[in-house]
Order: C-alpha cells, then sequence, then structure tokens
C-alpha cells in the first residue's frame, strides 16, 4: 500500500513484508502500531529511533513530517517510512496510530490537541508540553473528551531505577533534595548516537554571556530543557511531606552558569532544593538526584540523554541499611514507549492528567522566578 507524497509515492510500514507483519501480530496477539512522527530533529533521530528499532514487535514508524522537506525525507529513509511536510498530512493518515510529537516547544500545545482531534490512539509529546497552565488545562480537556491518553517526555519519571528506589524508601521525607547534572553539548551525544541531518541554517552570533536578558534566558532554557526532566520527582518527594507544598515553593537565588547551565536554590517550607546543571567540555557526564531525610539517603545516578543504555542505578541508604538498585535492561525512553503502547490499548496511565498540568505548572513558575532573580543578580553584577 502506498500513499501520494508530494512527486513521491512511499511504502507505509517500511520494508514488512506480509509475513513479516503476521508473524509480528502472532509474537503477542496484537498488530504492531503505526507510528507517526511530527519533527525531524536530533531528539527524533538520536533518541527515538534507535529506541523504536529495538520494540519492532510493538511499533512501527510509518511516517515522518518535518518543515524542511529535505530533512524530513532523508530521516524516513533510516526507517523506509513515508516523509511530509505537513502535519495535516500526516494526521489524516490512517496508518498513522499513535502519534510522537518532537518539534519546537512552541507548537506542542497546538499539536497534541490536533492528534487527539484527530483520533489517533496515544500521544508523546516531548516536554514540555505546553508552555503556559492554561494551554495545559485546555490539551487535559481534549484528551478528556475525545479519550486519547498523553505521555509527555520527562523520560525519568518512567525510569526503572528512580521507581524502584521510590519504592525502597516508603514514607521518606526529605528535608534537602539535589537536581545536578553536568554534560557535554548535546551534539557530542547526538553525533555518537547517529548521523545527525540538520537543516541549513546561518550561525548565529554567540550572546554576550553577561546581559542580563541572556543570563535569564540561559536559566529558562536549562529549567525547562534539563531540570524539567526531574522536577516531577521532586514534586513527587514533596507530596510526602504535604501535598500541596509545591505550591509555596520559593527561589532563593538564581544565577546563570557558563557557557550553558545555571544555579538555583529553592525553598518549601522546611525543605531546601538546589537545581544545578553545567554543560561542560569534561568527558565525564554526571545526572543525579539526591533525596535526604533524618535517616535515608536516597541517590539515583541516571543514564544521560541520547545514551541508549539501561536504566538509572540507585543507592537508598537508610537506618544503616544500604540497598543498591542495579540498572534494569532499559531506559526511560523505552519504558515510556512501552507504556504508550499500554495506553493505546487501554491501560491506566502511570501519570495522571491533573498531574502533568501541575508537574507543567510547577517547572514554569520555577523557570520565571530563577530568571528574575538571574536578571536581577546580573544587573547587580553590571552596575559594581
Amino acid at each position: 500500500m502506498s500513499v501520494p507524497n508530494g512527486e513521491h509515492d512511499m511504502p507505509l510500514g517500511g520494508s514488512d513484508t506480509g509475513f513479516e507483519a503476521v508473524r509480528a501480530k502472532e509474537r503477542d496477539g496484537r498488530a504492531r502500531l503505526g507510528v507517526g512522527i511530527l519533527g525531524a530533529g536530533p531528539v527524533t533521530q538520536a533518541i527515538h529511533l534507535p529506541t523504536l528499532a529495538r520494540l519492532t514487535d510493538r511499533f512501527r514508524i510509518v511516517r515522518i513530517m518535518d518543515v524542511d522537506p529535505a530533512v524530513a525525507e532523508s530521516v524516513a529513509s533510516r526507517v523506509g517510512a513515508a516523509w511530509s511536510s505537513s502535519q495535516e498530512e500526516l494526521l489524516a493518515d490512517p496508518e498513522v496510530e499513535v502519534v510522537a510529537i518532537c518539534s519546537p516547544h512552541p507548537f506542542h500545545a497546538e499539536q497534541v490537541i490536533a492528534a487527539c482531534r484527530a483520533g489517533k490512539r496515544a500521544v508523546l509529546c516531548e516536554k514540555p508540553f505546553a508552555m503556559s497552565g492554561e494551554q495545559a488545562s485546555a490539551i487535559a480537556d481534549v484528551s478528556a473528551e475525545t479519550g486519547v491518553p498523553i505521555i509527555v517526555g520527562t523520560m525519568h519519571v518512567y525510569d526503572a531505577g528512580w521507581r524502584s528506589a521510590l519504592e525502597s524508601a516508603p514514607g521518606f521525607t526529605p528535608h534537602t533534595i539535589r537536581s545536578s547534572i553536568l554534560l557535554p553539548p548535546n551534539p557530542r551525544f547526538e553525533d555518537f548516537a547517529t548521523e545527525v541531518v540538520r537543516p541549513d541554517v546561518p550561525p548565529q552570533p554567540p550572546a554576550d554571556p553577561d546581559d542580563a536578558d541572556a543570563v535569564a534566558a540561559r536559566v529558562t532554557g536549562g529549567i525547562m530543557g534539563l531540570a524539567i526532566h526531574n522536577l516531577p520527582h521532586v514534586r513527587r518527594l514533596l507530596d510526602n511531606v504535604d501535598p500541596e507544598l509545591w505550591r509555596s515553593t520559593e527561589v532563593v537565588s538564581a544565577e546563570g552558569l557558563a557557557p550553558a547551565g545555571y544555579l538555583v536554590e529553592l525553598r518549601a517550607g522546611d525543605v531546601t532544593i538546589e537545581l544545578h546543571a553545567v554543560n561542560s567540555e569534561n568527558w565525564a557526564p554526571d545526572w543525579r538526584l539526591v533525596a535526604v531525610d533524618d535517616d535515608t539517603v536516597l541517590d539515583v545516578d541516571f543514564t544521560p540523554s541520547y545514551v541508549q543504555a539501561g536504566s538509572a542505578t540507585a543507592t537508598v541508604r537508610r537506618a544503616g541499611v544500604i540497598t543498591s538498585i542495579p540498572p534494569a535492561d532499559h531506559n526511560g525512553y523505552e519504558a515510556e514507549w512501552r507504556h504508550l503502547a499500554e495506553l493505546a490499548d487501554g491501560a491506566e496511565p502511570l501519570v495522571a492528567r491533573q498531574t502533568l498540568i501541575d508537574d507543567l505548572v510547577f517547572a514554569l513558575d520555577i523557570a520565571e522566578k530563577s530568571a528574575e532573580k538571574a536578571r536581577a543578580a546580573a544587573l547587580e553584577r553590571s552596575r559594581a
């Protein structure tokens, strides 16, 4: 079967033969779900395509869309999928049963709603899935109305190491939470994961690292790009203390770190929270979440983004007893896709719609307040 695609007719479902499709269906009694991807940038190329390559018993990529036709065609050719530069064409394709949204942030809310309205079976949207609490509520309303479940691509929420660590410390009420992320720039991992095809974009002049607006933008981008993966964990831990505590979180201090990063101190009641991230040329990546109460230390060591390895490892030290949690055989990216398949078949979501909204509001509030603190600090330095 083929569909018109501009001047091209390309087979849906890649290189599957009828025999292979039947064999895939027999493995679990279900046909594989057809995947459509909106946005063919580095996240699609270096994260989702390798992940889906390990899940061919559950998924088949049938169409990839990008506003740059050359990028769409090149990326789709890797998996034998149809390509398009039209969102409407992808959503109208009956072979597309689940949609992954990997486009730039400002388009996420509109595209999630459109995918729900198109009657797809499930949607995975990269973080953040909206740019405001109002957009998030609108998405939740449409999801409830259409019955289309949504996953947000904060992959650490689905990471088996994190989930096991939390289960190993029931009743844990931390007084200190630290999220620390030390990573080389993304292209290092992207280029090792795959040969990333990028559109031809003129290079932009570097921003003045001391400019107050540039500092604020660095903090906002860092929190919504990196910290957002672990802020749902921070909220889960605060829930153990008081389910409403996250709403009173205040930013004590914030600064942007060069060349890219942030250092933010938060306070929620009696709980101190530190968010720290920096891009470094050092080849010693470290992504860690540590939480401490009077007799427990929970230490979760996550694998970096773009690394197709197992889950996080964790250590829980409680009342003199040390519990070591080894990695599961798959990471959070694979776990979220596995859960997407379950949702498409009618399973209950691991993360409720209201939780998705609250997690986003929490992250947006911290990003906005931190950016203002960092801007004020930069202006004060410039006057000194």
